[in-house]
């Protein structure tokens, strides 16, 4: 297995201590903020916004990724990038025109990610692979946190992984968001998954220090049995 990048979802972080869980982040060398930009349109939820991440920027160097689910991303790509984001997804199911926010996200100098809801086919990849850097299985219908794992997404991450191999293209990172859980986690990566968007379950499960949280997860990318 090639390198494992451990994010963090910053919707589940505690707001009332920001500064300090972006401290404990830091220290625990996470390789990226995951940043849910939502609008309660496109999901039935609000989450970050723009200046949060800003924030985030001004308190840490540690790189974002934005995962905007919203209508009609188009209009904020610019400033998802402006923003500090390196990757910026957008939804399939979000827009009539994939391809063309795709390439409007690397044009303004980002990263394109593609994510797919739960019921979404992997044939709508089919012709966005060389506009892409980045797909997104998301293992629960977005929106929440602490939502449980659709467990036939297990089997859609190993999709993924044998569609890239079968056209060359195992550059693609395969990030996985929605119960990213200590449990689940070794059958993520045993599928596939490059990219881990870890919240509630994991790097924000309550129980733990954030920074012995990261660990247990790294413990697990390694291939160790983790001791949480």
């Amino acid at each position: 297995m090639g390198r494992v990048n451990i994010e963090a979802s910053l919707a589940c972080a505690d707001f009332r201590n920001l500064s300090a869980d972006i401290s404990q982040l830091v220290e625990a060398g996470i390789d990226y903020l995951h940043i849910d930009i939502m609008d309660g349109n496109f999901v039935p939820n609000f989450a970050l916004n723009f200046d949060i991440m800003l924030l985030a920027r001004a308190l840490c160097a540690i790189p974002m990724d934005c995962h905007l689910m919203v209508a009609d991303p188009e209009r904020y790509v610019e400033r998802a990038i402006s923003s500090g984001a390196e990757f910026v997804s957008i939804h399939f199911e979000a827009t009539h025109h994939a391809q063309r926010i795709l390439q409007l996200i690397r044009d303004a100098g980002g990263r394109p990610g593609i994510a797919l809801n739960p019921s979404t086919p992997l044939t709508v990849l089919e012709y966005i692979l060389d506009d892409v850097d980045l797909i997104t299985v998301m293992t629960v219908n977005p929106g929440f946190a602490g939502q449980k794992l659709v467990p036939a997404m297990l089997r859609k991450i190993a999709n993924v992984r044998d569609l890239l191999r079968s056209k060359g293209r195992t550059d693609i990172e395969i990030q996985v968001d929605g119960n990213v859980s200590f449990q689940h986690i070794p059958a993520m990566l045993s599928a596939g998954a490059t990219m881990l968007v870890c919240g509630t379950s994991s790097i924000f499960d309550k129980r733990y220090d954030i920074r012995r949280a990261t660990e247990a997860v790294r413990e697990l990318v390694q291939g160790k049995e983790s001791r949480i």
